[in-house]
């Protein structure tokens, strides 16, 4: 195990380890389920080209906080062109990163190393939030990563009365309106740029969800469409909303603005 004082570049791996590995509150089996041809996955990446894409086009420095599997990572380098910086503490998702540009490091953002002091204009936190305890001193820790003009974007569950046996599966300690996750990110310095509820045409699916009882190995079912022509059809479906919406959706995107 590499210690969390040195980095040390693994020789059959692209990881950096900074940090300690560790498990996070979050099922592993996501990993299995989302890959880039899920319908939530496209749609998801849709609506943050909707809202923040000549920002991310332009950016100099790009980090993802939770990178995850590296969908993110691959839906930019794709679409962009550009590296994505990933930090990941979930061993089992870093092993199976499909990013192919982009470093990736093991990596505990409280630990603050010094070399990513104010180092990214852009920081992507996508749905990490919400299986976070203590909001304010995550945020603080994600602001010392960022540089004093930057841009966070955060992807969040929406509204409490969604939350079902699968958030409790998936890790997630809440779900947010977009007031509420405006107001929690304001409170570490940020101003909203852009926000946008999405996934409107989903709900119905959501609270069919919400009344059947999931076990947390079991959450998968949660999240898998099933087949190929159910996933088409479910992405056919998410389209059928404007963008940007202040109504009613599934999730909330926004993009917040760093004030030092």
């Amino acid at each position: 195990m590499a210690s969390p004082a040195i980095a040390t570049k693994l020789a059959d791996t692209r990881v950096t380890y900074l940090s300690q590995p560790m498990p996070v509150n979050m099922g592993d089996w996501w990993f299995e389920i989302a890959t880039m041809d899920h319908f939530w996955v496209q749609r998801r990446f849709e609506v943050t080209k909707r809202l923040a894409g000549p920002l991310l086009r332009d950016a100099r420095r790009i980090g993802e906080i939770g990178c995850g599997n590296g969908l993110m990572q691959r839906q930019l380098e794709d679409a962009y062109g550009v590296p994505v910086t990933g930090f990941e503490l979930n061993e089992i998702a870093l092993n199976k990163n499909i990013s192919r540009l982009s470093p990736l490091f093991c990596y505990n953002i409280h630990d603050r190393n010094p070399q990513f002091r104010g180092h990214f204009d852009v920081l992507i936190m996508f749905d990490v939030l919400e299986h976070i305890a203590d909001e304010t001193g995550f945020l603080q820790s994600v602001k010392y990563h960022l540089a004093a003009s930057g841009r966070l974007l955060v992807n969040v569950p929406a509204h409490q009365f969604l939350y079902s046996s699968y958030d409790r599966a998936a890790g997630h300690v809440r779900r947010y309106s977009m007031q509420q996750l405006e107001e929690v990110v304001s409170q570490c310095g940020f101003s909203t740029r852009i926000a946008s509820y999405w996934g409107l045409s989903l709900l119905p699916l959501l609270l069919v969800r919400k009344g059947v009882r999931l076990r947390h190995e079991d959450g998968r079912a949660g999240f898998d469409p099933g087949s190929n022509a159910l996933n088409r059809l479910l992405s056919l479906l998410a389209k059928c909303e404007p963008i940007p919406q202040a109504f009613l959706g599934t999730s909330v995107m926004a993009v917040f603005e760093n004030h030092g």
